[in-house]
């Protein structure tokens, strides 16, 4: 029985050591995967934080009446493109006119008052010099002269206030950019603080942009954020001018705002998209995002090595315009595997079909990648 045992033992160990040889000699004889390769890179990557924000008009007065007058015409509509100083109703100036004529006369009245105190006071001060008068009649007439003058500078202020009313009752746009809302209707009587249209200045915008309230002491005032344009591909570029101080108690976010110059076509109320550039990372290792896959160890990338790869654990950074930055696992100007990285294992044998290098990375487009 001993030696029965003792030849099957035998017999087992041949078998193994020969499906073992027969296996080496399958993956030796295994074609090697077809890869592309690119070269690990340094560059500096910006640190974003992305919000979805809205664009207001950052001038959008109301305008309202000066005087109370009847409304004759209305020279811009709801929508209309305008400029500032640009006629936008006229109003009855029948009233404001006939309050200036008697400004007028009033002022000529006084001015032929004076004109004739001036006279007399001359006389009499001739004959003050010859003793013919008291000081205390040339006292009087020149207090009554002052009296006068006095007047003159009041009917003189009533003129400029009645011509002030006369120019209210034509009203135009304080600001350039488009009719929001035409109120007033010709035939209508508006009194003195009646809104009568609101006008929205286009030249320049402000974008609000809600956070969490986790980014309240990262957020400040002066970064740089890059608003891209609600219906084209536009970027532009901008600094946080504004943080509102208090969070918002139904959804615990915060508000920033940033002023842009409109590039053209740019409307209030308009979504955008902007990145907020919270930092920089400087000679920060890029890769090709393709070249980083999942394995059951966490995130890896596939060095070559001759005609093998090397499997490397990874963590990553930041993922820009298909590239991720490395943070640790790789260093600069190694050549891992891009396209086919998903198919190989450690030490799997490959071909290079075409060596490339990652493109320069545009960091207005840094987003924090899942870690």
């Amino acid at each position: 029985m001993h030696s029965k045992n003792w030849n099957l033992l035998l017999l087992s160990c041949v078998f193994m050591l020969g499906c073992s040889k027969k296996v080496d000699e399958s993956k030796a004889t295994r074609p090697a995967t077809p890869v592309t390769v690119a070269q690990s890179e340094t560059h500096a990557v910006e640190l974003l934080e992305e919000s979805v924000g809205t664009l207001e008009s950052f001038d959008d007065p109301i305008v309202s009446a000066e005087i109370p007058a009847k409304v004759l015409e209305i020279h811009a509509v709801a929508g209309g493109a305008i400029k500032k100083g640009q006629l936008l109703a006229v109003l009855d100036a029948q009233d404001v006119n006939l309050s200036r004529k008697a400004a007028q006369a009033e002022l000529h009245r006084v001015g032929i008052l004076i004109n004739n105190q001036t006279k007399s006071l001359m006389r009499l001060e001739q004959l003050r010099a010859q003793n013919f008068i008291s000081q205390a009649a040339l006292d009087d007439a020149v207090a009554q002269s002052k009296t006068l003058r006095n007047q003159v500078r009041a009917a003189q202020a009533q003129l400029a206030l009645a011509d002030r009313m006369v120019s209210k009752t034509q009203v135009y746009s304080p600001v350039s950019g488009r009719v929001e809302s035409q109120i007033a209707v010709p035939g209508q009587y508006v009194k003195v603080g009646d809104p009568m249209f609101k006008v929205v200045a286009l030249n320049k915008l402000r974008v609000r942009l809600p956070f969490p309230e986790k980014f309240s002491a990262q957020l400040q005032r002066g970064m740089t954020v890059k608003v891209s344009g609600p219906a084209d591909h536009l970027v532009l570029t901008g600094d946080i001018v504004e943080i509102r101080p208090m969070a918002e108690t139904n959804n615990r976010s915060f508000d920033v705002f940033v002023t842009l110059d409109n590039p053209g076509d740019w409307k209030p109320g308009s979504s955008v998209i902007a990145k907020v550039v919270l930092g920089e990372h400087l000679n920060a290792v890029v890769v090709p995002e393709k070249s980083v896959v999942f394995r059951p160890a966490g995130k890896v990338v596939y060095v070559v090595k001759g005609d093998m790869v090397e499997q490397r654990i990874v963590q990553v950074g930041v993922e820009q315009n298909g590239m991720l930055e490395i943070l640790n696992g790789l260093q600069a100007n190694e050549t891992v595997v891009v396209d086919g990285a998903g198919f190989l294992t450690d030490k799997t044998k490959v071909a290079v079909r075409n060596i490339g290098k990652p493109v320069v990375v545009n960091a207005t487009s840094a987003v924090m990648a899942t870690q």
